[in-house]
């Protein structure tokens, strides 16, 4: 791997790029159970809201429905046949929870609004450039398909692409530096004759006036 330059000149493995946590491990295939169930999860959501006509508003609403009804008559029969009742933790949100969610909120909502000043005053081309670029991929996207659709595809290539890169990392830098060497010779050389021949344009006009 030291005798092959990376792409981008990086110097980080792709699990220290992608956090190096536990997002990394899910990602890269190294909590293959987790994931499996979350891919498998994935599946199951798509199905059931694409092929049973569910939208998720109803999907949650009939689950709780369900879930209420359970546990509704459960207390009502344990009641009559003094039974115990079922046992349910304390559903209640602590204040430190909500203010950790609260400065998160906070935190991503102000780096997004400083990133659209910055690009609303031009302060940031290549911010701009990331951003509209994005944009206009996601409009073709969201064109071509649904959402949910393009959500689970989305997730299938993020569980794929860069596992599948961080096995074949050498052979794929190895290639894709080959390419853009390759590339930055042949433009040097159009740009190259492109320039003599306009050398020889402006020689030659010179000599008829």
């Amino acid at each position: 791997m030291g005798t092959i330059d990376r792409l981008f000149n990086r110097q980080r493995s792709v699990h220290e790029i992608l956090g190096g946590g536990l997002v990394a491990d899910v990602i890269l295939w190294r909590r293959k159970n987790l994931t499996r169930g979350i891919l498998l999860a994935a599946l199951a959501a798509w199905v059931v809201f694409e092929r049973s006509g569910y939208t998720l508003v109803s999907l949650v609403s009939s689950v709780l429905l369900l879930l209420i009804t359970i546990l509704f008559l459960w207390a009502r029969s344990a009641a009559i046949l003094n039974r115990p009742a079922p046992s349910l933790p304390e559903l209640q949100i602590s204040e430190e929870m909500m203010e950790g969610l609260a400065s998160l909120v906070r935190t991503h909502t102000n780096s997004l609004l400083s990133s659209f000043m910055d690009i609303a005053l031009g302060k940031d081309s290549g911010l701009y450039m990331k951003v509209a670029g994005s944009l206009f991929l996601l409009s073709v996207l969201g064109g071509l398909t649904d959402f949910l659709t393009l959500c689970y595809t989305s997730l299938v290539v993020i569980f794929t692409i860069p596992a599948i890169y961080e096995k074949y990392e050498e052979h794929v830098d190895g290639h894709m530096m080959k390419g853009y060497h390759n590339l930055v010779q042949f433009y040097a050389k159009l740009y190259g004759r492109c320039s003599g021949k306009v050398q020889q344009w402006i020689s030659e006009a010179k000599k008829l006036n």
